[in-house]
């Protein structure tokens, strides 16, 4: 199975890159307003994923690991999902790169996209720590 999604990742940063996602300067030009092209490449993403799930919720589709029904419900909001988004913005904007899109840039060896890669991943990181311990009723940031 692993091949599978190493398949459909290999797929996805190749697709990335071909439409400019790739590409520093095309974020910069998109926040800029001076291209819009790569939110065109984000709405049809958006628009693919909205029928997937459409098509997905209409036959009952399960898992393919583990046979499993597939939920549809959403997550109840969270304080600090405003925060975090303005993090993930601000991110976004001064990386100049999408986390979507840094694996196919190291891949093409673009070496500025590493410490992106770092930040997702020290991000990713103080997430678990910061959600551990508003679970432990510990923290304020993430109510």
């Amino acid at each position: 199975m692993g091949l599978v999604y190493l398949a459909f990742g290999v797929g996805f940063g190749f697709l990335l890159s071909r439409a400019g996602a790739t590409e520093f300067d095309f974020y910069a030009q998109l926040f800029l307003f001076e291209d819009l092209q790569l939110l065109w490449v984000i709405s049809s993403a958006v628009s693919i994923g909205v029928i997937g799930i459409l098509v997905l919720k209409r036959t009952g589709a399960r898992s393919m690991l583990g046979n499993q029904p597939l939920d549809f419900r959403g997550r109840p909001y969270r304080s600090g999902l405003i925060l975090g988004a303005l993090l993930f913005g601000a991110g976004w904007g001064l990386a100049g790169a999408c986390p979507g899109s840094v694996l196919a840039m190291i891949a093409e060896g673009k070496l500025a996209a590493l410490p992106t890669m770092a930040g997702i991943v020290v991000g990713t990181w103080l997430y678990g720590v910061l959600n551990d311990r508003r679970r432990q009723g510990k923290s304020r940031w993430t109510d």
